[in-house]
């Protein structure tokens, strides 16, 4: 055994096997990370809002933690293997800048963006978009595309669209409730609708009817 892990050992510390394996790791983190970040949000979410028995709960919570593992692990794959084909391709024989928004685009759109997407893709794409406006956003600031010598965009900015943002999904809940995000829709009936049904002290204090 020794022997077998000596030769592992050589054989991923050498430099010129590290291109290849920086892309089964990457795959590798992939799974690890999508299963820490969806099973614990998705046993919490499916057995607090779902119906069924506690089999078909805890089917749906594996599930849905299988989807979110195995397409990080797949995105991660296909955006390292083209961001090395671009650099190998490359007349310098180095990254260029535009090389990782390609390799993000292609993984995106075969992982991501392709058929019928569920609510867990739906979530994942809607979480990294909201990031990515933040993103923008700031930097829309710091490279002074929006001028703000006094600091008052800065200083203010997170207030507006804090604002904005509960004050347009408050409304589109109100009027507009279908077009809202399922999981988003349940949350927001169990705050602002169930808490106004009751016929008892025990479904008023302890239980939703």
């Amino acid at each position: 055994m020794d022997v077998v892990q000596r030769k592992l050992t050589a054989f991923i510390l050498d430099p010129a096997n590290h291109d290849l394996l920086e892309i089964l790791k990457g795959a590798r983190n992939g799974l690890v990370y999508g299963t820490k970040v969806r099973f614990p949000h998705a046993l919490v979410m499916t057995f607090l809002f779902r119906s069924g028995t506690f089999r078909e709960k805890l089917t749906q919570t594996l599930q849905a933690t299988k989807t979110h593992a195995k397409n990080l692990a797949t995105f991660v794959t296909i955006y390292k293997t083209t961001l090395l084909l671009l650099r190998r391709l490359s007349s310098a024989g180095k990254e260029r800048s535009s090389d990782s928004f390609f390799a993000g685009l292609l993984g995106g759109y075969l992982v991501f963006g392709r058929g019928d997407q569920g609510t867990v893709n739906q979530q994942i794409v809607i979480y990294v978009f909201a990031r990515v406006a933040l993103a923008l956003a700031k930097l829309s600031v710091d490279k002074g595309v929006i001028k703000d010598p006094q600091g008052k965009v800065r200083g203010n900015s997170w207030g507006i669209f804090a604002a904005v943002s509960w004050g347009l999904v408050m409304w589109l809940f109100r009027w507009e409730e279908g077009s809202l995000q399922g999981s988003l829709r349940s949350s927001m009936e169990y705050l602002y609708i169930d808490s106004g049904r009751w016929d008892s002290l025990r479904n008023f204090l302890v239980h939703n009817t």
